[in-house]
Order: structure tokens, then sequence, then C-alpha cells
């Protein structure tokens, strides 16, 4: 298959196959290669992914995946502030379509929704965060077609706030009138240093968001994934 023509930053790879399935596998190869190599140096590794279908593949080929995994950490980029009962949980989808069979072992480093409104939590959100290694070993991110990527979406009041470059909070909470939920994300300072990046895209929609983002890379107000399409990005992409 022809990999999609697309004029991307120095530095940013592209890699295609011919499916979502064929795509998965390759990413899920890559991601445990690298967790070994952390683990070998470190005594943990932290593994940062996104809900959503799109890593539904990903998930069911990686928690196969000979690893370590009682000494891998994982936690979401983002989610919606709703309980695990909830449909919309991207909790609840990871511990349903990774944290099985070996992946079973791995820790669970959790957004404690609660029934409280997200602002009053920020404070246990924070802690919660603690739980995590930083800077974060391996991160898997989505991407709308809105070019927004975790719960960076444009319109959200409290985005210049969370892609803050120098900003201290590790969480923030995000109320875009786009979306149905108020939304949890880790905050730009910890996705961007994380060690080995990857964007996962599905579909050519995706692929014309993404040529339209990197038309104007610095504009990441328009386009929060622009803040992410630099050098050491690797993005994986399927029709």
């Amino acid at each position: 298959m022809k990999m999609p023509e697309l004029q991307l930053p120095v530095g940013v790879s592209l890699h295609s196959a011919q499916s979502p399935q064929a795509i998965a596998e390759i990413l899920a190869e890559r991601v445990a290669e690298y967790l070994r190599l952390r683990l070998a140096e470190a005594p943990e590794a932290t593994l940062v992914v996104s809900g959503g279908s799109t890593p539904l593949p990903f998930f069911r080929a990686l928690r196969d995946k000979p690893l370590e995994w009682a000494r891998i950490k994982i936690a979401l980029a983002d989610e919606r502030w709703v309980l695990e009962s909830d449909p919309a949980s991207n909790a609840a989808l990871v511990k349903r379509e990774l944290l099985k069979d070996a992946a079973a072992e791995a820790r669970f480093v959790l957004f404690n929704v609660s029934d409280k409104d997200a602002a009053d939590a920020v404070s246990e959100l924070e802690a919660d965060a603690t739980g995590l290694t930083f800077p974060v070993d391996v991160l898997v991110l989505g991407m709308g077609t809105d070019g927004h990527t975790a719960s960076l979406f444009p319109d959200a009041p409290e985005l210049a706030c969370a892609m803050e470059p120098s900003g201290e909070q590790r969480v923030m909470v995000m109320t875009p009138p786009s979306q149905a939920h108020q939304r949890v994300t880790l905050t730009l300072p910890v996705l961007a240093q994380a060690r080995f990046k990857v964007l996962h895209l599905k579909g050519h929609d995706k692929i014309a968001t993404l040529a339209r983002a990197a038309e104007a890379p610095d504009d990441w107000s328009a386009m929060p994934i622009r803040a992410f399409l630099q050098a050491g990005l690797n993005i994986y992409w399927s029709p």
C-alpha cells in the first residue's frame, strides 16, 4: 500500500499498513520492545494510552506480549468524567480490553472519577497522578477530526492553561462545550515529555486532519495536536 504523502515536520515518522489489525500488531510489537528496554534499565515502566475505538486492536495485540507486566504502570491520557458503569468510561474500556490475560498483572493508575463535580476533585486528581513515574515512558495518543488529542479540545476554555509548557499542573479538568461530559486530561508538559510518543490513527479522514494540522504546526490553539508534531513523534496509521 502506498504511504500517504504528507508534509510532516522533520523528525516525525509515519508508519502505515493495509488494515487496523496489521498496524495494531506492528505498534504493539514496537511498544513492547520499548517497554522491555526500559525495564532493563529501570525498576518499572509507565504506559499511557488513549480510549475510543481505534486502539482496541492494539490493546488486544499488546496484552499477550511477553512482558514483566507486574512492573508496568498503565494510565489514561484522559478520561470522561463518568463512572465506570457508564458506557462512555475509558477506564472500563482499558480494563476490559487491555488489562486481561498476561497484562492483568499491570498496575492501572486511575483518574478516580466520583459523584462530585470534576472541578471539586482537582486536588484528588493531582494526587492520583503521583502514582505515575515521570517522564512517562510510552505515550499512545489518538486524534479527533477537530484536531484535539487527549482532552485538549480547541473549544475548551481551559486549553491555554493545559497547554502551558512550563505549567506545574499535571492534570486538568476540561469543559469543552462541544462535548457531552466534563473531561480530565494530562497536561501538555506531562504528555510532551514522554520518552516514546505515538499518534495512532485510523481512516482517511484522520490523514486529512493531520494534513491540515501540518500546514500550520505552530497554531495549536486551532488544532492542539499541532503541539505534538515535533521531532520524535511516531505516527501509526491504517485506512
